[in-house]
């Protein structure tokens, strides 16, 4: 059973300055969360128990987030707030975290490669913090699944237009069914005219732990970067690599627009703020 997810979260977030220049990107609102603890919640609903979360400096505020407030539990005990108390409490509890400092910012390859004394010699799931997965089953648990009918690495998949082609990685792929893929190939946002397919890599992935070993055989890019497409290619020169078209739905809170539409969207689903929040944008609209 695989136990531990890796949250890399090292970033400087510079797409949201300047709301970045003083605190994390992972930590700004979605709704009334901040956008790593969407991720953490994906990884315990999934089975997840273990977190390790790759950090850098000026980022304690994380570590914070999933400790225990004794502080606060004490006012609002005293206040009588029992709910608001009981969701302070829940959030530390969620999972055993590690948090591990990623010194440079030598690219995800990199910050993956940083925890590998954390996971040792046993399969693991990784999770970028940007990536909001709206889904039945949690999209982790998904990759989870088909990791465990097939024993190999799997990355989430999605369907991406040309502009998204220009963002992700893109891959070349051999049908198995109707949503597992054996992954051929694969190229860091090569534009629509260089693009193997319309699937993209949207950040979830299960790792075997030889993607350690790849990691470290992967040399830089030409910014000086270990790009994790990159090592995951050098570990299909050994294993089978696959790709999963997942079920449900998922924002990419990593660019403007997509944080605002997972506040949105994810707003409308909750009973106290979907009629305000329908009733509101209709009137903008008139």
């Amino acid at each position: 059973m695989i136990k531990k997810a890796v949250i890399p979260a090292a970033g400087f977030g510079t797409r949201f300055l300047p709301a970045t220049k003083a605190q994390p990107k992972e930590m700004l609102t979605v709704v009334d969360k901040p956008l790593i603890q969407y991720g953490v919640e994906e990884a315990v609903g999934a089975g997840l128990e273990q977190i390790a979360v790759v950090t850098s400096r000026g980022k304690e505020t994380m570590a914070d987030h999933f400790d225990k407030s004794p502080e606060l539990e004490h006012f609002l005990e005293a206040k009588g707030k029992t709910a608001m108390l009981e969701q302070v409490r829940s959030i530390s509890r969620l999972a055993e975290f590690c948090f591990i400092r990623q010194k440079q910012a030598l690219g995800l390859g990199h910050a993956i490669g940083t925890a590998e004394a954390f996971v040792g010699p046993e399969p693991f799931a990784v999770m970028l913090p940007d990536d909001i997965f709206d889904c039945a089953v949690p999209c982790i648990r998904q990759l989870l699944d088909v990791h465990r009918e097939y024993g190999a690495s799997v990355i989430v998949l999605g369907r991406v237009d040309e502009e998204g082609t220009k963002k992700y990685g893109i891959i070349k792929p051999r049908q198995v069914t109707d949503r597992v893929f054996q992954i051929e190939d694969m190229v860091e946002k090569p534009g629509p005219e260089k693009a193997f397919s319309d699937l993209g890599i949207l950040g979830r992935y299960v790792f075997t732990p030889e993607i350690f070993t790849a990691i470290r055989e992967t040399p830089a890019d030409h910014r000086g970067e270990i790009q994790i497409t990159d090592a995951i290619r050098r570990l299909m020169e050994t294993q089978v690599v696959y790709g999963y078209l997942f079920e449900g739905n998922r924002y990419d809170a990593g660019d403007k627009w997509g944080f605002l539409e997972a506040t949105l969207n994810l707003a409308v689903k909750r009973p106290e703020f979907a009629d305000k929040l329908k009733s509101h944008l209709k009137s903008l609209c008139t």
